[in-house]
């Protein structure tokens, strides 16, 4: 390691995890905040809300290509390097976004926005977890989390409030700011690591990484916009599944693969990933689902829609608050799975809303399910860390923020197909509150499911990461100490000797 930053590093340990935190907010804001100025955008750049779609299909596509790879870059040109270089392309292309004078130009630059996107967070990890001790790892991602919570949350109100009252370029524009502090704060407090040797870029696995991630991604999209039926999203589909089959083929003959699979014989690492990403598909749909519910179904506006919404992301807030003492009191395997289970059945709550009921009751229960989402993410983020070598942090990083990208469109397919079941199944033509009920069921029960994998953790699984239960010992140690001194001077001969000093 090489220290370049004149700072303490106990002073980097507290501010990386906000210094990526911003980060993460500034991406899960930008992928949410476009979709509610599209039809203002398409007005302008004289196109259709239909066409202007392609915006946030080409950003998720660079996104989904480029996530594999960031693991790679780290290690080959530096990670403190590149998260300066991906923070300031995502500031560039924003500017750009926000100058462009038509559709293309738009989705030229959404695409690199997409690329710098893809190794922002990631990228940014890796320099936590070998900054901040083990032990503080989980009260390091309990911060982490909120800002990938409240983007997708705080992300369709703040685009309907800056297309309303000033223009749809602000939605980018508000980018640059973010960025800046950012850059200086790296600058200032982040250190740079580079890896001793220098690996070679797997081309081959990169080539079926990214077109099945590719296919995958526009197969789900393809499925949300109802334009070409069934048949061309299952090729798609289908497509990235073959690409993914080979490259599980590929990687167990290459000596360094780009997303290493032998980490899933980790068991904290295969449980954060397979049973986080169930409970993951929340993510996708708990947005689309509500707008649908508030706005289409009970006929709500944006606004008020959106400040509903909002009080997930107070119960996301409330929870960094205990996090680390669940954690550290009850163990990983237990909260998680007791968490998990009521994750699920918070978000089948959703699926009992109706016109009549109360907006202060749901306003609760959404409040209530934020909390226990952002709890359940905080542990599968930390856990997927628990047991991974330095050496290996930045395939883990790549291979976990793959994962996520898997989940949270697998989320939204999920949801809609659910929808046009649903919708089929009625004979109707119109996305009714009934069909949105459904979605909330779904998605409530597959979240459930990932009990399973979290059943099967060791009751030990990830003590290494908190710090709560040594405090408990200290607090223990200095409570015995004191006690015993108070009975020393309670003793006679104790007492004998103050009154012969009083004396």
């Amino acid at each position: 390691m090489k220290h370049l930053a004149p700072v303490r590093q106990d002073t980097a340990i507290k501010l990386i995890p906000f210094i990526v935190g911003c980060a993460l907010f500034m991406q899960m804001l930008d992928a949410t905040v476009v979709a509610t100025a599209l039809p203002m955008m398409a007005v302008s750049l004289q196109s259709t809300p239909v066409r202007m779609n392609v915006a946030i299909t080409s950003y998720l596509l660079a996104v989904a290509v480029f996530v594999p790879i960031c693991g790679w870059a780290a290690d080959r040109f530096g990670a403190k390097r590149l998260f300066i270089f991906a923070i300031s392309l995502f500031a560039l292309t924003s500017l750009t976004c926000a100058l462009s004078w038509d559709l293309a130009s738009l989705t030229i630059s959404r695409f690199i926005q997409g690329i710098a996107g893809a190794m922002m967070v990631p990228v940014g990890r890796i320099i936590m977890l070998r900054t901040i001790p083990r032990n503080q790892i989980l009260k390091a991602t309990s911060f982490l989390s909120i800002p990938a919570l409240l983007g997708p949350i705080l992300g369709p109100p703040l685009g309907g409030f800056l297309v309303t009252y000033a223009s749809w370029h602000w939605i980018f524009l508000i980018n640059i700011p973010i960025a800046i502090i950012g850059i200086a704060l790296v600058l200032r407090y982040v250190f740079e690591y580079r890896s001793e040797k220098k690996p070679k870029l797997d081309w081959v696995g990169f080539l079926l990484s990214g077109v099945g991630m590719a296919t995958f991604v526009i197969g789900i999209e393809a499925i949300g916009n109802h334009t070409h039926g069934y048949v061309y999203p299952l090729l798609l589909l289908a497509t990235g599944l073959a690409c993914t089959l080979l490259y599980i083929r590929h990687a167990k003959r290459h000596p360094e693969p780009i997303i290493d699979l032998s980490l899933l014989k980790i068991p904290t690492f295969s449980a954060a990933v397979l049973g986080g990403n169930m409970t993951r598909l929340a993510v996708g749909s708990m947005p689309f689902l509500l707008t649908l519910l508030f706005q289409v179904g009970f006929g709500y506006s944006a606004l008020a829609s959106g400040m509903i919404t909002f009080s997930m992301a107070i119960g996301s807030l409330m929870m960094k608050f205990i996090a680390t003492a669940v954690f550290g009191r009850w163990g990983f395997r237990k909260v998680l799975l007791i968490n998990g289970t009521l994750t699920g059945l918070m978000t089948i709550t959703n699926a009992f809303f109706i016109e009549s009921t109360p907006v202060l009751l749901m306003g609760t229960l959404l409040l209530i399910g934020g909390f226990f989402r952002s709890l359940q993410f905080t542990g599968v983020n930390s856990l997927a860390f628990a047991d991974i070598e330095p050496e290996q942090m930045s395939q883990a990083s790549s291979f976990s923020a793959t994962a996520q990208q898997i989940g949270i469109s697998l989320g939204m397919g999920i949801a809609t197909v659910t929808l046009d079941l649903s919708m089929q199944l009625r004979g109707a033509s119109h996305v009714s509150i009934a069909d949105v009920h459904a979605g909330f069921w779904v998605i409530g029960l597959l979240s459930i499911v990932a009990a399973y994998w979290f059943y099967k953790l060791d009751p030990k699984a990830g003590e290494g990461i908190t710090v709560h239960k040594e405090r408990k010992n200290r607090v223990r140690f200095r409570r015995r100490r004191k006690s015993a001194t108070v009975s020393d001077s309670k003793s006679p001969a104790t007492q004998q000797n103050i009154a012969d000093v009083k004396q």
